[in-house]
């Protein structure tokens, strides 16, 4: 990989000239354990680059080698701030978060760590941990620090943005302030508060039909069977990892959790009239099928081993579904992280205690945004009057909506006075609506 970038760079060099190079080009060719080519640049912004950065795969061992990690540089001005978007996943191009616009600062969208092209060569999940991902943006920062000397601000989306909270906690003072959006804190692989928010969320009718659809579905797996193995051969879905019995079973089992972390509609669900292609279209479309196919799986094999590992996650209660269930087992609970070739993880609570802890006691300078219907603010890192930090619920928003633009006049006031007096700037622009 490295050859093919280096012969990039060659021939921008041949048909550019060294005269061509911009002071950024030049400062970024000085930057060591660092590869880079020019992309399209955001609007607003004077350049942008992929970058490929070396990293060890174990930060205490350099001997035991090493990786590329892929980001994306957004370059505004030397004198800016700069925005540290943290991903949770894999990131093939380059994304840009409201908070850069709102700061108008520089940005680094960083891939984490064993997800797209951030691979190692072989693949070795005792080098797959949150204090080692904590360890790649802690390298970044630093390298990046000699370019950009203003303030810095890290932010994160759902797993990203719980990364962002634990790079806070092992690297307290890499930058200046953190917004974390709808990020989970899980105290266990098997959460119990999940369970508790699918119990109390929204209105009781709307929980009833959410219910009776999951049981009309399961009652009519002979004939929907059939259809779901038609459809995944058409889609070229392949299940070796679960049967398709087991998917379907999975599918209906996560339908709620899906169905409010996603802002669906209660009067969206079929009831008893509807024909059975209308159910199974509605459970395609809340949940889907590839979810669970082996694609998916394999691609988020990553994340499902660090949930299983250190960051927690949740299961399906199957009681009320006892009598339905045929492929899937009604104890123990079936569980949402479909681990690497279904190798048996053992969950260590040190980090997310060490970490619940810290951030009470000591997180200082962080916004937390959550959406009130967002199955995931079930593990919402609670409030704490020890702290300077900052807890937004946005009312009626979801997964996707609980973002800056979507907040009232005083949340966003608030929010900007926050930023205002931590980084000790003046926000240059408006939070659009």
């Amino acid at each position: 990989m490295k050859s093919s970038w280096l012969s990039l760079l060659l021939v921008a060099f041949l048909s550019g000239g060294l005269w061509a190079q911009s002071e950024l080009e030049t400062r970024l060719f000085e930057l060591p354990d660092l590869i880079f080519k020019p992309i399209e640049a955001p609007d607003g912004y004077e350049a942008a680059y992929e970058l490929h950065i070396k990293q060890p795969l174990d930060h205490k061992d350099p001997s035991k080698g090493f990786f590329w990690q892929r980001a994306y540089l957004s370059h505004r001005a030397f004198d800016r701030p700069v925005v540290m978007a943290i991903e949770g996943y894999g990131r093939p191009r380059n994304r840009m978060y409201e908070l850069s616009s709102l700061l108008q600062a520089n940005q680094l969208d960083i891939e984490h760590r064993y997800f797209g092209a951030s691979m190692p060569d072989s693949v070795d999940y005792t080098y797959l941990t949150f204090e080692q991902a904590s360890a790649d943006l802690h390298h970044i920062r630093e390298l990046f620090g000699s370019l950009y000397a203003g303030k810095w601000v890290s932010t994160g989306i759902s797993k990203g943005g719980t990364n962002t909270l634990i790079y806070r906690y092992f690297y307290p003072e890499d930058v200046d302030a953190s917004v974390a959006y709808v990020a989970p804190v899980n105290h266990s692989v098997e959460d119990p508060r999940i369970y508790e928010f699918l119990r109390t969320v929204g209105d009781e009718d709307c929980r009833r039909a959410l219910y009776e659809y999951q049981l009309r579905v399961l009652r009519s797996r002979e004939e929907a069977l059939p259809r779901l193995d038609w459809f995944a051969r058409g889609a070229k879905l392949e299940f070796t990892y679960h049967t398709l019995e087991e998917a379907f079973e999975y599918a209906v089992l996560e339908y709620p959790f899906s169905f409010w972390q996603w802002g669906h509609k209660c009067e969206d669900i079929p009831g008893p009239e509807a024909s059975l292609d209308a159910h199974l279209q509605h459970l395609m479309d809340v949940v889907g099928l590839a979810f669970y196919a082996d694609g998916d799986v394999e691609g988020l094999a990553s994340a499902y081993y660090m949930f299983a590992h250190e960051m927690g996650y949740y299961g399906y209660e199957t009681e009320p579904f006892e009598g339905y269930l045929q492929a899937l087992p009604l104890q123990p609970h079936p569980n949402a992280a479909f681990t690497p070739g279904k190798m048996k993880v053992e969950f260590d609570p040190t980090l997310s205690r060490n970490l619940s802890r810290w951030l009470a006691e000591h997180g200082n300078r962080i916004l937390y945004i959550y959406g009130e219907l967002d199955t995931w603010s079930a593990c919402a890192v609670p409030p704490s009057d020890k702290v300077d930090a900052r807890w937004f619920i946005l009312e009626g928003q979801d997964h996707r909506g609980a973002r800056i633009r979507n907040m009232s006049a005083e949340q966003k006031s608030e929010l900007m006075q926050a930023l205002e007096s931590w980084l000790g700037l003046q926000i240059p622009a408006a939070v659009e609506d």
